[in-house]
């Protein structure tokens, strides 16, 4: 699959959103690879190209939401860019690669998240199911758009973070770093 071809179909290249797009989902990518190769190493088996595939798409949504600090001049909330990658490639027929998308936000969303929290999002469950899906998920934890180019983010930062959003989502996100770490 030629993931810069579907990229191009949404986004223009050469551009300071390209850039944040394409650089944030490579970090992702490349973080996700290691933790597919311990997998693995160790016997979990894993579709390690679909993996890869999906890290490089899971943030295609972006470019609908409002959030300029990162180049985003869309109309929606940036919560949503999940829900909205997964019809964006739901669209182009990666109805698996459509699921990490919309599963990927936070350490996933429950809908009592969505519900408590009041977010503008289906009210239906948005968490992880798959390995693949999960390690996605994980990966993109320990990598900002709004700093590009830096290290993964500590174990310690990410979970601070995680644990803002709740104890449940501190606890998917530990159970993601059982598996992957």
């Amino acid at each position: 699959m030629d993931c810069n071809h579907i990229i191009n179909q949404f986004y223009q290249p050469d551009t300071p959103l390209y850039r944040v797009l394409t650089e944030h989902s490579m970090q992702v990518a490349l973080f996700a690879d290691e933790c597919c190769e311990r997998l693995l190493k160790r016997g979990t088996p894993i579709d390690a190209d679909f993996v890869h595939e999906a890290a490089l798409l899971h943030d295609i949504g972006i470019c609908r939401t409002d959030a300029p600090g990162i180049y985003c001049t869309g109309t929606e909330p940036y919560i949503c860019h999940g829900v909205l990658g997964r019809a964006m490639l739901d669209q182009l027929g990666l109805f698996r690669h459509a699921l990490v998308c919309e599963r990927h936000t936070g350490a996933g969303l429950s809908i009592a998240d969505i519900e408590q929290q009041h977010l503008p999002l289906p009210h239906r469950d948005l968490l992880p199911i798959t390995l693949e899906e999960k390690l996605v998920c994980y990966a993109d934890k320990f990598f900002s758009k709004n700093h590009l180019g830096e290290p993964p983010r500590t174990l310690e930062r990410v979970r601070q973070q995680m644990a803002r959003f709740g104890e449940d989502s501190l606890a998917r996100f530990d159970a993601m770093h059982e598996l992957f770490a």
